[in-house]
C-alpha cells in the first residue's frame, strides 16, 4: 500500500505560478513512475505530466514549456512547479504512482487548483 498525501494548490492570477507536491509513504520501494493529472470542471482527468523512476519526464502538449515536474526521491516526494497559469488550467490535481508497471493503482486525494482571469 503506498499513501499520498498532496498540497500546494489554491487561487492565483493568470500569469502567475503554483508548487505543488506530493509525498509518498508506505510500500515506497514499489514506486516507479510518479503522475500528475488534473480533471478540469465538466471534463475527464487528464495526464498532466509524469516522471520515471530514472528521471524522464512527459508532459501533455497544453503545459510544455510551462509546467515542470521533479522528483525528490529521498525524501519521497514528487512536484509539479505551475509557470504563466492560465484560467484554463484551473482543475482538481492529483498525484498518482505505478508500482507494478501498468498505469497508476495509488491517488492522492486532489488539490484545488483555481486560475482567475
Amino acid at each position: 500500500q503506498v499513501q499520498l498525501v498532496e498540497s500546494g494548490g489554491g487561487l492565483v492570477q493568470a500569469g502567475g505560478s503554483l508548487r505543488l507536491s506530493c509525498t509518498a509513504s508506505g510500500s515506497i520501494f514499489s514506486i516507479n513512475a510518479m503522475n500528475w493529472y488534473r480533471r478540469a470542471p465538466g471534463k475527464q482527468r487528464v495526464l498532466v505530466a509524469a516522471i520515471t523512476s530514472g528521471g524522464n519526464t512527459n508532459y501533455a502538449d497544453s503545459v510544455k514549456g510551462r509546467f515542470t515536474i521533479s522528483r525528490d526521491n529521498a525524501k519521497n516526494t514528487v512536484y509539479l512547479q505551475m509557470n504563466s497559469l492560465k484560467p484554463e488550467d484551473t482543475a482538481v490535481y492529483y498525484c498518482a504512482v505505478d508500482t507494478v508497471g501498468l498505469g497508476p493503482d495509488y491517488w492522492g486525494q486532489g488539490t484545488q487548483v483555481t486560475v482567475s482571469s
